[in-house]
């Protein structure tokens, strides 16, 4: 049941992503949450985290709705606690250009029980670099 769960969480998780619902996003974080997402810093902090208006601000830079996928998603639970991997990926028109970019990238995410509901309570988005000694993201990647 619990696998089954998970996977309807993280439905309705990309269902929010798309609509560019930053309420639903954070209502289903834990207070807790440990957030280190693609974007400066290392870490956002727990406030950052938690704020519907950072992510409203976010989903704010793009010229209409972002698309949103996750691809082979593997769920693992043991109690009330839960783990979810998988390949994301993201594409949007950034305000004030006509192109559009997709950009594929890893996402792990930890999931607490608290009082019969799931809720995510780690979330770890990266993508790979060269390791040619340029550094580089490789956001040219696609599974």
């Amino acid at each position: 049941m619990t696998d089954t769960q998970i996977r309807d969480l993280m439905d309705d998780y990309t269902a929010a992503m798309k609509k560019g619902d930053a309420d639903w996003v954070v209502a289903h974080r834990t207070p807790d949450i440990a957030l280190f997402s693609l974007a400066p810093p290392l870490r956002q902090s727990i406030e950052d985290a938690l704020s519907a208006d950072g992510l409203r601000a976010w989903f704010s830079t793009f010229d209409g709705p972002v698309d949103f996928e996750i691809r082979d998603l593997e769920v693992t639970e043991s109690g009330d606690l839960a783990i979810a991997h998988g390949l994301t990926r993201m594409t949007a028109t950034p305000q004030g250009s006509d192109e559009s970019f997709t950009l594929w990238f890893r996402t792990t995410w930890a999931f607490r029980n608290t009082n019969g509901q799931w809720l995510i309570s780690h979330e770890h988005e990266s993508t790979p670099f060269y390791m040619d000694g340029s550094f580089g993201a490789a956001t040219d990647l696609e599974p």
